[in-house]
């Protein structure tokens, strides 16, 4: 009935039925252009975002070894400003150990600072110790590290000749340790122990490169030896902060003789 109303017959039907079938399956096709075009923006997308990623990966990996660096730094500060507060003092000079030396080596000049400290800090658990230690702050170098070193003895005698002690890595990566010394007229990097008497004050320079930094890890710092009241206190040297970051500073060491 519906094929008289519309004048069909059933073969032509079928014939339109395949050719509507061709054009829609020609309509829902890629052409080969069309194919390379979005295959290529896909690369390049994908291109982007790995080194996007890789950037990303590397400056944390960056920031990260600054901070570590820059802590290290801070510790190793800290630690030598501590120990010079709460240096020994004796009303006999002869029983006060402060030696500053410069020491020429293949890697340059190589600052050694050696004196006696009091400290509640043990050197070894479990052994009987008093509260005077001898310390020593030297930078160790060679082609590979560079490295800033402490000695602490907790038995301290002047007679001995060959330095014993504790040794342990402060700071690695250092590439300057240096210490002045102020006499109340002039600077010198040398105090030599036939001094016998304390500086007016003591300057510390730590220096930190690593691979990578745009600019050096600094610390400064000095610490002011009043002679007077036997005590000392720290002073950051100027537009460099004071150990721990602060600008307050402890005035007196504790435990001071």
């Amino acid at each position: 009935m519906y094929l008289k109303k519309t004048g069909f017959t059933p073969l032509d039907i079928l014939v339109e039925g395949k050719r509507g079938t061709s054009a829609a399956l020609s309509l829902t096709g890629f052409t080969l252009v069309e194919v390379l075009v979005a295959s290529t923006i896909g690369a390049f997308i994908a291109l982007v975002a790995v080194g996007t990623l890789r950037a990303v990966t590397a400056s944390a990996e960056m920031v990260e070894n600054n901070i570590d660096e820059a802590a290290e730094v801070r510790f190793a500060s800290n630690t030598i400003a501590r120990d010079l507060i709460n240096i020994y003092h004796d009303p006999n000079n002869q029983n006060v150990k402060f030696i500053g030396l410069i020491e020429e080596s293949g890697q340059g000049n190589v600052s050694y600072l050696v004196f006696y400290t009091v400290s509640r800090a043990k050197a070894r658990i479990g052994q009987p110790e008093g509260d005077v230690y001898e310390v020593e702050y030297y930078l160790m170098k060679d082609e590979a590290n560079s490295v800033l070193m402490r000695r602490y003895w907790p038995n301290p005698d002047r007679q001995e000749s060959e330095p014993r002690g504790l040794l342990s890595v402060l700071a690695e990566d250092i590439d300057v340790f240096q210490v002045r010394y102020f006499d109340g007229e002039e600077w010198s990097y040398e105090w030599p122990e036939e001094m016998e008497v304390l500086p007016q004050l003591v300057e510390v320079n730590i220096v930190a490169v690593q691979s990578g930094q745009v600019k050096p890890i600094m610390v400064s710092f000095m610490v002011k030896f009043v002679r007077s009241a036997n005590m000392t206190s720290v002073i950051p040297a100027s537009g460099e902060q004071s150990p721990g970051g602060t600008e307050g500073a402890p005035q007196s060491g504790e435990g001071s003789n």
